[in-house]
């Protein structure tokens, strides 16, 4: 996962990441298990508003890099890193861990601004589904500027999608968006997608194991041909 997970960055920073930046932000990455790894990058004070991680009157104080692991573990995953970097004179948080099953994240101390988050099956198909929502009772006004986004790298090819805003992006990347303000006034952001049961990756193999007979008993039969020619010569 960590060497996917790095390639999908790679590919994403010279892609349509590079044009649009996110305040605050979620990325999944999920295998056909449930299992996967997630990365939340946003600015501390969002941090506050949306995860109660630290004091509105001390974000940059409160919400740091280890308060920060220690949610994460206390929900239950194991926490990859956790830096703290600077863009346009602001401070941004980031935490990068691995989960083991999408279907326990939601309304955990990590994730109170996920409603629900799940992913099982509807027929020979995968269904997954989500509302991301502040969490009622929070009331923290921190500055609203900027665009807040989810996405998730699914893991296999996807089918049908809930109004993703770029639609499907290489085949198995959808993401929904929003105003920051309008995600610290408690509007909603649903999202969902049918995918295929079976992996991406693992159909990839598969195809590629069967290109690869294929040229061996392409390559058997001509051997065989050409011996058998040869015998019929010598005859």
């Amino acid at each position: 996962m960590t060497l996917f997970r790095l390639a999908a960055c790679i590919l994403l920073a010279g892609g349509l990441r590079a044009c649009t930046v996110y305040e605050y932000e979620h990325e999944f990455w999920v295998r056909v298990d449930g299992s996967g790894s997630v990365s939340v990058t946003g600015r501390p004070e969002l941090w506050v508003a949306f995860k109660g991680l630290g004091r509105a009157d001390d974000p940059n104080g409160t919400a740091t890099r280890e308060a920060v692991r220690e949610l994460f573990e206390r929900s239950g995953l194991s926490v990859q890193r956790v830096t703290l970097t600077h863009r346009g004179g602001r401070p941004y948080l980031f935490v990068s861990a691995d989960f083991a099953d999408v279907n326990r994240l939601a309304g955990t101390p990590a994730f109170p601004d996920f409603e629900k988050l799940s992913l099982g099956r509807a027929g020979e198909k995968l269904d997954f589904y989500g509302i991301w929502k502040r969490a009622t009772g929070r009331s923290e006004k921190p500055t609203d500027d900027g665009l807040m986004a989810v996405r998730f790298h699914l893991p296999s090819k996807v089918f049908e999608h809930k109004n993703a805003v770029d639609g499907v992006e290489r085949g198995n990347i959808v993401s929904w968006r929003q105003d920051v303000a309008q995600g610290l006034g408690g509007r909603p952001l649903e999202f969902g997608a049918l995918m295929g049961a079976r992996s991406i990756l693992w159909s990839t193999v598969g195809l590629f194991a069967l290109a690869i007979v294929a040229g061996l008993g392409v390559l058997a039969l001509a051997l065989y041909l050409a011996f058998r020619r040869g015998r019929a010569e010598a005859g």
